[in-house]
C-alpha cells in the first residue's frame, strides 16, 4: 500500500469484504463505459431512423468505449460542475468526428438513470446465485440432521423438542421468500428509456419533426439494445424513485433473515450445540486463548443491521421528489444504492461460508435434552392424565406446582431435575409409572 493510499479513507465494503464482481459492478469503469454504450445505442437508433449520423462516427465511438481519460473527466467536472457534461466532453475529445452527435437530444438522466437500472439488474443477477447456494447448503444441512432431536425454545426458554434439521428449515423458508422477492424485484426493473428532460420526449420530437412514431421507435430500439423488454410509459425526468424503495426493501428483508439465522447460530454456539467453521490457525480472542468466537455470524449480523437501515434513504428521497424531479436525490443515491448491493453481497458470501461448514455436537445436545426432558414431558403427561379421567385445569395446576418446585431445586440449589420423582410420589396422578416413563424416551 502506498503512502497516498494509506492517508485516504476507503470503504471497508470494498477494501475488506465485497466480491470482485460486485465491486466491479459499482466501479467507475463499469459506470462510465455503460454511459458510452448508451450514447452509442442512441446514435445507432437515431441513424436507423433517419438522422444524419454516419458509420464512421459510430465506429469511432465504439472504438473508444473503454478509452476513458478519468483525469481529464475530473478536470472537466471541476470547470463545469456537471458530471455528465464532463464525460460528454471527455468522450468527444476521444471521438472528434462523433463529437457533434454525442448525447443528441438526451438529458443527464438518459445515461445516469438508465445506467443505474442496468447496474441494479446486474447486481440482482450477481446476488441470486449466492442466495440460491445458501439455500442449497442449508437444505442439505437440514436433511442431514432432520432426525437429531434438540431443545426447542420459545421466549428463549426451553419449550418442546424439535430437531436440528427442522430448525434449519425455518431458516430455509425465510431465504426462499427472499429468493422470490429478489426475482420479482429484478424482473420489475424497467428501462427509463429515451424520455427527455421532463418525460415528454419534446427534444426527440423536435429532432424527428414531430413524428411520434419515430420517437416511440427510438425508445424501443434503445431499450432493446440495453437488454430490456419493457420501459416506463410514464416518468418525470427520472425513473420513479419508488423503484429504489422496492430494491432496497427486498435487500433489507434478506438482511433480516440472515440476521435471524446468524443470531440463532451465535446463541447455539454459546450453548456449545453447534459452531460455525473455525480454521486451525484462527484466533478467537487476543486475550483469551481458548475462545472460539462466532465471528462470521457476528459479521453477518453487523452488516445486516446496516443493510436494514439503508432503506430509509430511498423512502425519504422518493417523498421529496418535487414535481418532475429535484436533484437532492443524486448524492444520496450514489451512496445508498451501491452500499445496499455491496452489503447484501458480503452478507450472502459470508453466510455461504458459514453454511458450508457448520459443526454439530450431538452429545452436548443430548445432555441438554436430558436436563430439560422432565419438563418437556409435562404436556404429554397432562394429556394422559385427562385421558384417565382427570380435569385438564386441575391436572395442569398440579404439574405447574410440581414443575416449579423441581425448577427451584435446579436453580437455587444446583441440584438435578427431580420432577419425575416428585410426580411419582404424588398421590394425585392417574397414570402408571411405566406409562409415565415412556414419555421420557
Amino acid at each position: 500500500m502506498s503512502a497516498e493510499d494509506s492517508s485516504r479513507y476507503k470503504s471497508p465494503l470494498v477494501s475488506r469484504y465485497a466480491s470482485q464482481e460486485m465491486s466491479y459492478n459499482y466501479s467507475d469503469g463499469k459506470k462510465f463505459s455503460t454511459w458510452r454504450r448508451l450514447w452509442i445505442n442512441l446514435a445507432k437508433s437515431q441513424q436507423k431512423l433517419g438522422l444524419e449520423i454516419n458509420d464512421e462516427q459510430i465506429s469511432e465511438m465504439e472504438n473508444n468505449v473503454g478509452n476513458i481519460d478519468f483525469k481529464r473527466a475530473a478536470e472537466e467536472e471541476k470547470l463545469c460542475r456537471h458530471d455528465v457534461m464532463a464525460h460528454v466532453h471527455t468522450f468527444a475529445a476521444a471521438c472528434p468526428s462523433a463529437a457533434p452527435i454525442i448525447h443528441l437530444g438526451a438529458t443527464s438522466a438518459f445515461v445516469g438513470d438508465n445506467t443505474d437500472l442496468i447496474v441494479m439488474k446486474d447486481a440482482f443477477n450477481i446476488l441470486l446465485p449466492k442466495l440460491a447456494r445458501c439455500i442449497q447448503r442449508l437444505s442439505t444441512f437440514a436433511e442431514t440432521y432432520k432426525s437429531l432431536p434438540c431443545l426447542g425454545y420459545t421466549h428463549l426458554q426451553p419449550a418442546q423438542l424439535t430437531t436440528v434439521g427442522k430448525r434449519a428449515c425455518l431458516w430455509v423458508q425465510d431465504l426462499l421468500t427472499d429468493l422470490e422477492s429478489f426475482q420479482r424485484s429484478r424482473d420489475s426493473i424497467r428501462f427509463r428509456g429515451v424520455k427527455g428532460t421532463t418525460g415528454t420526449q419534446t427534444s426527440f420530437l423536435a429532432l424527428f419533426d414531430g413524428d411520434h412514431s419515430k420517437v416511440e421507435e427510438l425508445d424501443r430500439l434503445v431499450m432493446e439494445m440495453a437488454g430490456f423488454d419493457k420501459s416506463y410509459l410514464v416518468c418525470g425526468q427520472t425513473y420513479p424513485r419508488k423503484l429504489d424503495i422496492d430494491c432496497l426493501s427486498v435487500l433489507a428483508s434478506m438482511g433480516a433473515s440472515v440476521h435471524k439465522i446468524c443470531t440463532d447460530i451465535r446463541l447455539l454456539a454459546s450453548m456449545k450445540e453447534l459452531e460455525e467453521p473455525f480454521e486451525k490457525g484462527q484466533i478467537g480472542s487476543s486475550a483469551m486463548a481458548y475462545k472460539r468466537n462466532p465471528m462470521r455470524s457476528e459479521r453477518c449480523c453487523s452488516l445486516a443491521r446496516h443493510l436494514m437501515c439503508l432503506v430509509q434513504d430511498p423512502l425519504m428521497t422518493a417523498s421529496v421528489q418535487w414535481f418532475e424531479r429535484s436533484l437532492d436525490d443524486s448524492a444520496n443515491r450514489r451512496v445508498c444504492l451501491a452500499e445496499g448491493f455491496l452489503t447484501a453481497d458480503i452478507v450472502l458470501s459470508t453466510l455461504q461460508n458459514i453454511t458450508e461448514g457448520i459443526v454439530v455436537y450431538p452429545q452436548v445436545i443430548r445432555r441438554r435434552i436430558d436436563h430439560e426432558l422432565p419438563f418437556m414431558a409435562t404436556e404429554n403427561i397432562i394429556m394422559a392424565m385427562v385421558k384417565s379421567g382427570g380435569n385438564r385445569q386441575e391436572c395442569h395446576e398440579e404439574i405447574r406446582i410440581l414443575s416449579q418446585q423441581a425448577a427451584a431445586v435446579v436453580k437455587q440449589e444446583g441440584g438435578d431435575n427431580d420432577l419425575i420423582q416428585r410426580f411419582k410420589e404424588s398421590n394425585n396422578h392417574r397414570i402408571s409409572n411405566q406409562s409415565m416413563m415412556s414419555f421420557l424416551n
